[in-house]
Parts: C-alpha cells; sequence; structure tokens
C-alpha cells in the first residue's frame, strides 16, 4: 500500500480532489502561504506538529483519515477519497497552479520569468474613492515571485485585504484577486512598463461597489512604488503587513493634480462628440506607468 511517493505530490492531490487552493489551506491551517507552497513544490517537508494539523484538518473532509495515508500510493489514495484512479490522473499531471487554469498557462509562466523581476517589490495604489467625490483611497501591494512561477499579490487597507496574481502578458498586466472574507474579487487590467525596473504602472480595475446590490464597478488606478524586497520573505511579510494596516482614506489635498485628472475623467456619448473618449480607457497615449528614469511623474515619498 505505501510506496516513496513524496509528501508534496499527494498534497496537490488532495487538494485538487477537495477542489482547495493553497491559500485556503493555509487560511485554515492558520499559517502563511509560503509554508504551503514550501510543501507543495517538496522544498519543506511539515514538522510533526503541522503533519498532525493537516492530516486532522484532511480528516474533517474524509473521516478516518490519518497521517499514515500520506504514504499512500496516488491511486491508492485517489481511492481512498471514492475517486477513479485514472479519472484523477490528469489531476496529477496538471500544474500546480494553485486553482489558476488556463490554456495559456505556459505563456503566463515564461512571461512572468521575462518580465517578472519588474514588478516585484511594495506598491502604493490610488483610486477615487467611489462614495466621496473629491477624495481618493490608497491600498498597498506586495508582489512577489511565487514557487509557481507567477508574481503573487497581496494588496490591502486596515478595511480589507485580497490576494491573488500579476500577470505581466503581451505588453500589459492582469490582475485577479479575491478577498477571502467576503468571497468577493477584483480584476484589473494595466499599462506594461517594458523598463526593466517598474515605478509606475496605471490601469482598470473592476470590483463590487459597496451598494445594497454589490453593483459592478470599473475604475482607474495608479500604482507607484514605495519600496523594494528584502529578500527577506518573513521581513517583507511583515513590511507589507505594517503598510497595509493604514487608512485607506487618503488626506485631503495630498493628490496632485495630474494624478486627480488621471484618474477621474468623463467619458460618454457627449464627450465622444467632442473628441473624448467613449468608454473608460487609460490608454497608452496618456499613460502614467514608467520606469526609472521617466520623468512623466514625480516618486512618491518613500513609505
Amino acid at each position: 500500500m505505501t510506496s516513496a511517493t513524496p509528501l508534496s505530490d499527494n498534497l496537490r492531490l488532495v487538494l485538487k480532489l477537495l477542489s482547495m487552493s493553497a491559500a485556503k489551506l493555509a487560511s485554515e491551517l492558520a499559517v502563511d502561504k509560503s509554508v504551503v507552497s514550501r510543501w507543495l513544490n517538496g522544498s519543506v517537508q511539515p514538522s510533526a506538529h503541522n503533519l498532525s494539523r493537516l492530516s486532522a484538518f484532511v480528516a474533517g473532509h474524509l473521516a478516518g483519515f490519518r497521517a499514515l495515508d500520506w504514504e499512500r500510493t496516488p491511486d491508492s489514495l485517489a481511492e481512498r477519497f471514492g475517486a477513479d484512479p485514472l479519472a484523477t490522473a490528469n489531476l496529477r499531471a496538471a500544474p500546480p497552479s494553485d486553482g489558476l487554469s488556463f490554456d495559456i498557462w505556459d505563456q503566463m509562466v515564461s512571461a512572468t520569468a521575462l518580465r517578472g523581476r519588474a514588478y516585484e517589490g511594495f506598491f502604493r495604489s490610488t483610486r477615487p474613492h467611489p462614495r466621496s467625490p473629491g477624495r481618493y483611497l490608497h491600498e498597498w501591494e506586495m508582489v512577489r515571485r511565487d514557487e509557481n512561477g507567477l508574481l503573487r499579490l497581496r494588496m490591502g487597507s486596515a478595511e480589507a485585504k485580497v490576494s491573488g496574481w500579476i500577470v505581466p502578458l503581451q505588453g500589459l498586466i492582469y490582475i485577479v484577486a479575491a478577498e477571502s472574507n467576503s468571497g468577493t474579487m477584483m480584476f484589473g487590467i494595466f499599462n506594461g512598463v517594458g523598463a526593466s525596473r517598474v515605478e509606475v504602472f496605471d490601469g482598470l480595475v473592476l470590483l463590487p461597489a459597496h451598494d445594497l446590490g454589490r453593483s459592478p464597478m470599473a475604475t482607474a488606478m495608479l500604482c507607484e512604488r514605495v519600496g523594494d524586497l528584502s529578500g527577506d520573505r518573513e521581513a517583507d511579510d511583515r513590511r507589507y503587513e505594517e503598510l497595509a494596516s493604514q487608512s485607506p482614506i487618503a488626506l485631503a489635498g495630498s493628490i496632485p493634480a495630474p494624478v486627480e485628472a488621471h484618474l477621474v475623467r468623463d467619458f460618454g456619448p457627449e464627450q465622444l462628440a467632442k473628441g473624448g473618449e467613449l468608454l473608460l480607457t487609460l490608454s497608452l497615449l496618456h499613460t502614467m506607468a514608467r520606469g526609472p528614469y521617466d520623468e512623466k511623474l514625480p516618486p512618491p515619498a518613500k513609505l
């Protein structure tokens, strides 16, 4: 019954059989997502204490599951869950994408390998306040390469935090993120930067409004670098938590006039007739995205 199957292989299979992401498992076990990622890629084995907690968690979904079950072959483990071993072969062959499943997965990973380093670091975003005209919101982001080859995004403030992925692809930056407590998601498309170090990038995000119906809302957003990663993952995690503990409300009068004009713009049929935009767009013609040597926008004060 037993085999030399690495625990990491069986853990990936169990997560897929449970339709559970690594981030969800980390949340359930109250450990950092990077810890679970290292379990999944086999670089670190769970301690005896964590293995016991992990087994107890799985037992909550599969009665009678024990630590010894991690030593089963993948086929035997699939049968333990009542799954057809042949039907789970594709699950075992699939990349450990933490819930992401795209036909262009290889393109996403290879593009990140080429351009990802330029986006790693700490950023502060600015967007219009959806309920207070003339006011603005800040969130703080940490962007860091994850073990699956993509850029992990952690973004938030004292009011809410989201996590997800940033994918630099075909000259653009795509964002998919979720807030686990409320179950809401955020999607973004931003202008990419060709420099080896990205200082500022801008684009549009789609997220639910705070009205009764949680209406879909699109808004412009500007992200400015405020710091670099130290290389110490735990120290960087602490730095992010410090930044993201701040109030999201920007101080009155603190947003430069060019940024205000960039983020809040008129569009629609009347503006189109005047030579403006029909749809909300942040085109390359007007982007503030830049690398370190572009003088379009003064850098924000380092936090």
